[in-house]
């Protein structure tokens, strides 16, 4: 557990023994700092937990207050947040689950990051930047990074002014938005399958009913789309065009256009996930280049490409959508960290982070051929991906339970994704694949893991 973790755990035990009572100031960022013997960032990273877990309130020039208790939660709110919980029980493991080989990995490893650049600009920080910086900032987001998003997305034709983009804590926080701007309980909404199992678990706790649609090699399976559009006629499609979360593909030109075409006919509001933007090669098409964020949402991060522990991402969008969106955003977290965006832009205007870039698509390139060449050696051919991205989708024959095999390969330290994690399909067709992060698939624990799983269900 990271230390601000270990905080944000002692604090919640605090309050749970009544040492910290509902409506009670707790210390201030530089007060708990110096108890706890951490640097201040690492309360404000303790401190935003417990805010987004309803246990904080953060209130402008005053400083964090306990929450008062929550009325009771009715059975069907207890019985959404169990569902939900189950279905992100894989991101529980990447998170605090401790393994020697992480072929299922969702994040690149930690070598791969931004890590040089980002201590060069957190140490040129002196004392008057870093105090200007723990103080809230604008709830859009700093607006020099805004600026610089809005540049480069203009770069992929996506025409956005800085006023059109809103900062968040990642990709999740910009999803967790959306959700709560769009969705009602009862409301269908739209997902992949297999597709991003976090999300399900956002729309679950949101009560929402969800309908999957069949990702192919092209993409979404449109005949199905326009299918279950006009059966369930949600409000809301989320889908990954490119560098496909778990799947490794990404869709092609011509049927990004009759996706819109669908789309705006049955007036189906179209989030675009695209995390993986800044690996892709110059000129790959996006939903929001050909829409003009009329009728696409336009997600992106930081997180998946400079590090995953600084939690910035951002939303594109019309302006009254992102003004609506800046709203929920204040009610819920009052504003994300200008601390990190202004590190982020520091390493953006001055050509580290494009830098950084060149050498991580090098890396991620070599890893991916490498990665498809030794699982064919173990007898895996059955492979798509990675597309830009991180993943790569193995499917393994017939008769293997890829969720029966995690559980297996968690006794000898190896993580596995097995895709029915993935899947909303009640065929289970999904149940003999997984997702395999191409940056540890080469790792002789996890090859031979599997040339042992192969050669005893062969016949």
């Amino acid at each position: 557990m990271t230390k601000s973790g270990q905080i944000a755990e002692a604090l919640l035990k605090a309050m749970d023994e009544g040492r910290l009572a509902p409506g009670g100031k707790v210390a201030s960022i530089r007060e708990a700092a110096r108890q706890f013997g951490v640097a201040k960032n690492t309360i404000i990273d303790a401190y935003d937990q417990l805010v987004a877990m309803g246990r904080l309130q953060a209130r402008h020039g005053s400083g964090f207050f306990v929450s008062h208790a929550r009325p009771q939660a009715t059975v069907e709110e207890r019985e959404s947040l169990t569902e939900a919980i189950d279905s992100v029980s894989l991101l529980r493991e990447q998170l605090v689950g401790s393994y020697a080989v992480r072929a299922g990995d969702g994040r690149a490893p930690a070598s791969w990051m931004g890590g040089l650049d980002l201590t060069r600009a957190l140490r040129r920080r002196g004392p008057e930047q870093e105090e200007a910086h723990f103080e809230y900032g604008m709830p859009q987001g700093f607006e020099p990074l805004r600026d610089a998003i809005a540049r480069a997305l203009a770069g992929r034709s996506i025409h956005a002014a800085q006023e059109q983009v809103l900062l968040t804590f990642g990709a999740n926080h910009a999803f967790d938005l959306i959700v709560r701007h769009f969705v009602d309980a009862g409301d269908s909404v739209m997902v992949e399958t297999p597709g991003y199992y976090p999300l399900f678990g956002k729309l679950r706790l949101a009560r929402a009913k969800l309908v999957g649609v069949s990702r192919t090699p092209e993409g979404p399976d449109l005949e199905e789309f326009e299918r279950k559009v006009r059966q369930y006629r949600p409000r809301l499609f989320f889908l990954q065009p490119n560098a496909h979360n778990p799947t490794g593909t990404s869709m092609s030109l011509s049927n990004m256009h009759q996706l819109l075409k669908i789309a705006e006919q049955y007036g189906v509001v179209l989030v675009e996930d695209d995390v993986f933007a800044d690996l892709l090669p110059q000129g790959s098409a996006h939903l929001a280049a050909l829409d003009g964020l009329e009728n696409v949402i336009y997600v992106g991060t930081f997180s998946k490409t400079l590090s995953t522990g600084l939690r910035s991402g951002y939303i594109a969008g019309s302006r009254e959508l992102i003004r609506s969106l800046t709203d929920i955003k204040m009610l819920t977290v009052v504003n994300s960290s200008t601390f990190i965006e202004s590190v982020i832009h520091e390493l953006v205007v001055k050509g580290r982070y494009r830098r950084h870039l060149v050498q991580l698509r090098e890396r991620v390139a070599k890893a991916s051929a490498s990665a498809r060449r030794a699982l064919r050696e173990v007898g895996i051919d059955d492979i798509s991906g990675p597309g830009g991205g991180y993943y790569l989708w193995a499917r393994l024959p017939a008769g293997i339970d890829t969720l029966e095999l995690a559980k297996r390969a968690t006794e000898e330290g190896i993580f596995i994704a097995p895709g029915a994690i993935f899947s909303l399909r009640p065929d289970g067709i999904d149940g003999t694949a997984m997702r395999i992060n191409v940056a540890y698939a080469n790792d002789y624990r996890f090859l031979e893991f599997l040339r042992k799983t192969l050669d005893q269900t062969s016949p």
